[in-house]
Parts: C-alpha cells; sequence; structure tokens
C-alpha cells in the first residue's frame, strides 16, 4: 500500500480521544489558526478549560505528536495541528456556530437585492461567500442535464445564419449560432419553432440528446433538418469542456493572502482555471458524504495543503448545484461551516422562489 493510501486510512479513522487530550487539541487548533503561530504548553495552559500541571500538557502534547495528531517546526517548541488533528477538530465541533450578527446582516442584504440573471446572482453569490470567509469561493450551478427547458426559438440573423435562444428553468438564457441552408425559407423557421415548443419544453435537457429520446418528425425534410441541429447544438452545450459557465470562483485575490509558498498558490489558481477540474473536486467530497475535505483527503496533489468546505444547494427542481470555500489547512473551520451553510441555505431558497 502507497504513503497517499495509507494517509487517507488514517485520516478515515475516528480516534477517540479523552476528554483531556481533546481539549488541548482543540485548543491548539483554534490558537494556531488565529495566530499562525505554533502553539506552546504555556499557552495550552492558560486557554485550555483544564486544570493540570504544565508538565501534564507537555506529556499529552508529546502523545497527541507520536499519535499524529500535532507535529512541530524544527525551530519552534510550539505545536501545530497535522490533517489528522485538524479532521477530528472537525468531527467533533460541538454544534454548528451561528454567522455573527453583522455578518447574517451582509447576507440578509446581499439576498434581499440578488435578482436578475442566474450567472450574475451565482457569481455574486461567490463574491459574498469569500467576503465572509476571507477565502476562496467556488459556485457551480446545478447540474446542466437536469435543467428544464422552458422555451427554444430559432430566429434567422442572416440568410445563412441562426441564432438559437433557449430558456432553462433555473433562468439561464442559453445562446447557439445555428449554420442553416440557404434555401430554408421563413415558414421552416417557424415551422421548427412550433415543433420544438411542442416537443422541447419541459424536458430535461438530458433528455434532448441525441439517442436519449425520440422525437416524432413533421413530414417536412426541411424543417426536421432544422429541428435536428438544433437539438445537436443544446447536446454540445453540455458537454463539461463546454460549460465553462457554469462555474463562479470568487476572492481569488485571497490566495496570496493565505499561502506563503508563490509556487502553492500558482498551482492551486491553475486548477480553479479548469472549471471541470473544480466540479469533479467538488462532487468528489460531496460524493464521500463529507462536508469538509482537509489537506491530504483531497485527491488533487496541488490541494494537499488546502482544505475545502462543500455544501450543496437545491435549484427549482432542476437538480443541484455546489458551493463552497478553499483555503489552507489553517482555516476556521466553524466560520467556514456556518457561511456555506448559510449561503446554500439562502441561495437555495432564493432559487426555489425565483
Amino acid at each position: 500500500m502507497d504513503d497517499d493510501a495509507l494517509a487517507s486510512d488514517e485520516l478515515d479513522e475516528r480516534v477517540v480521544l479523552d476528554e483531556r487530550k481533546a481539549a488541548i487539541l482543540r485548543t491548539v487548533v483554534t490558537g494556531y489558526v488565529e495566530t499562525a503561530q505554533p502553539v506552546g504548553s504555556a499557552q495550552v495552559a492558560r486557554d485550555a478549560p483544564i486544570e493540570v500541571s504544565p508538565a501534564t500538557i507537555r506529556a499529552d502534547m508529546a502523545a497527541l505528536e507520536r499519535e499524529g495528531f500535532l507535529t512541530h517546526p524544527h525551530t519552534s517548541a510550539g505545536r501545530v495541528p497535522t490533517d489528522k488533528g485538524y479532521r477530528f477538530f472537525v468531527d467533533h465541533l460541538a454544534a454548528p456556530l451561528p454567522l455573527g450578527p453583522q455578518k447574517q446582516e451582509q447576507v440578509q442584504e446581499f439576498f434581499s437585492r440578488a435578482h436578475g440573471e442566474i450567472e450574475r446572482m451565482l457569481q455574486d453569490t461567490s463574491q459574498l461567500l469569500s467576503q465572509l470567509t476571507d477565502c476562496v469561493a467556488v459556485v457551480v450551478s446545478p447540474e446542466y442535464e437536469r435543467l428544464v427547458v422552458r422555451s427554444a426559438h430559432l430566429t434567422r440573423v442572416a440568410r445563412r445564419t441562426g441564432v438559437l435562444v433557449v430558456v432553462l428553468s433555473n433562468g439561464a438564457v442559453d445562446k447557439e449560432a445555428i449554420a442553416i441552408e440557404q434555401e430554408t425559407s421563413d415558414d421552416d423557421i417557424a415551422a421548427a419553432n412550433s415543433h420544438m415548443q411542442q416537443h422541447f419544453a419541459d424536458r430535461a435537457m438530458g433528455q434532448l440528446a441525441p439517442g436519449s429520446l425520440s422525437l416524432p418528425g413533421t413530414g417536412q425534410p426541411e424543417v426536421d433538418g432544422l429541428v435536428e441541429l438544433c437539438r445537436q447544438a443544446l447536446d454540445t452545450t453540455q458537454q463539461p469542456e463546454a460549460r465553462n459557465d457554469h462555474v463562479f470562483v470568487g476572492g481569488t485575490s485571497k490566495m496570496a493572502e493565505r499561502f506563503d509558498a508563490v509556487e502553492q498558490v500558482r498551482s492551486v489558481l491553475t486548477i480553479l482555471e479548469q472549471s471541470y477540474v473544480v466540479v469533479t473536486v467538488l462532487q468528489d467530497v460531496l460524493a464521500q458524504g463529507l462536508s469538509v475535505s482537509i489537506g491530504s483527503e483531497n485527491r488533487l496533489a496541488p490541494l494537499a495543503e488546502c482544505s475545502l468546505v462543500v455544501a450543496p444547494f437545491a435549484d427549482d427542481g432542476a437538480g443541484s448545484g455546489a458551493i463552497g470555500v478553499l483555503g489552507p489547512t489553517r482555516m476556521d473551520y466553524p466560520q467556514a461551516l456556518a457561511a456555506v451553510a448559510v449561503v446554500g441555505h439562502r441561495l437555495s431558497r432564493q432559487l426555489q422562489e425565483g
């Protein structure tokens, strides 16, 4: 078994610590998150809700290090959490903390005025989440193939060019250029529009993929050809490489603030530029039944020193999307979890209410 598999197995274990060691570990995590400095036994003795001697604390910290929950830089006597330590901390949070009053008001104000095009709202939501957490935020719109077509209309804009405009159930509007034959008449286009409205409307995008659903013909070859061209255009828009507009990233400028190594910043930004990879990463976390993925739990090497906090959000009967924040493993997990949960809930409600 390779080192990555061993690390994954270790992180999957839900280790039980006695109350005193757990309190020490929580104190080290919160202290390190707040200061970015290794936490020593003197600080633990001052901040931990336990009454034991400094010698006992030092012994327990040494034991936590042997057990893989803590480590220490060579130049410091203080300790910092490992991925395993952060995992224990997250798994044993007593209860989700609410957002502070100021941040709650910020969320309330945002969604009270969040109207208009779905793409703009999702992009703005990623910026809001980044502001709430001081991390990079990602919003992935609901699965495209599950969105329902509300209307599809082809308009000729030049002798041999048409534009297909499709309105989807989440409010998004897709536009695709269609190459049409010069001899195609306006009556043919009108007939194609009537046929599409009859057979495309109220169907999920995935149902309209060639081979997924047998559509009746009109008996007019020119009209049936136009309808098939439009159907193929819709299928093209569903391909992962074509769906660059359903991933919205906010707060990338915060990367330099949160990570020390320039190479690490560059590697993470490269991933964020690849929409399909971002979707896969978030879906992978949710598929594992997790809301937080820490360090080496992430399957991409450039994210080995990052943590992801993720939550799904629901659209109006059209499937679910995902929102998340990405930052260093030294993350304020309670606040990140609270922000993602609140924003995800409000976004679901906003979309369901139209």
